[in-house]
């Protein structure tokens, strides 16, 4: 069945998608170009951070309710738990972002654009999607911990590649310079930091519902 969905959801999320797609178009024309490996090589780097990763799952995001809402990804990430989790996702993208690496480098011209895009405008974005166009009261206390499901498929992807490799897109989780154990007790941080969010996530919803919000009419139904 085709959904339906309210104007203003379906124009914010074309909007966004289109400027999510520029950004990861943009990053990545301009890893290549700067690279010094392969094409192949600067393409698995490329598709090695959790940035992009979950960039490409916002732009999905965005894109199938959208534009394809009867399709099976259309329908998935219009779902409240699908789009609950993603905006949790890209939040963590933006945070750690923010706290943790941005002091580590100075990104200049195009790139720096680039990088406000994915960092910034992207994770705001999506989480005001959530807020102003998803139904409130739907989420389980236990969908925060089926939410660990992607930080854990990229921590597999990250040990697979860096040691491949030998390379690591981020300090925190750099086994060749921190050790296996040290990596170890930085991931499970980060981890508890995801199911600390997506519980904080869960509360804002089931608070929102509570007050009235997330009226239904706003998006597929």
């Amino acid at each position: 069945m085709i959904q339906r969905m309210h104007g203003a959801a379906r124009g914010w999320r074309i909007l966004f998608a289109v400027v999510g797609w520029a950004g990861l178009i943009g990053q990545y024309a301009l890893s290549i170009e700067a690279g010094t490996r392969s094409v192949f090589g600067s393409t698995v780097v490329f598709f090695s951070y959790f940035t992009v990763l979950t960039n490409v799952l916002v732009v999905l995001a965005l894109t199938a309710p959208a534009l394809y809402p009867d399709s099976r990804l259309g329908r998935w990430t219009a779902s409240e738990g699908a789009r609950a989790a993603v905006a949790m996702y890209i939040a963590v993208v933006g945070l750690i972002y923010h706290t943790l690496l941005d002091a580590t480098w100075n990104p200049q011209g195009l790139l720096f654009y680039v990088n406000q895009v994915l960092h910034t405008v992207m994770p705001i974005a999506f989480v005001l999607d959530w807020l102003l166009f998803v139904p409130k009261g739907r989420l389980r206390w236990i969908d925060p911990v089926k939410w660990l499901a992607w930080p854990l498929l990229y921590g597999v992807w990250t040990v697979i590649h860096g040691q491949l490799i030998d390379w690591y897109p981020y300090w925190f989780i750099d086994i060749g310079e921190l050790g296996w154990g040290r990596a170890a007790v930085n991931f499970v941080a980060l981890l508890a930091f995801f199911l600390a969010l997506g519980l904080l996530v869960t509360a804002i919803d089931r608070g929102l519902s509570a007050l009235g919000k997330g009226d239904s009419s706003l998006t597929p139904s």
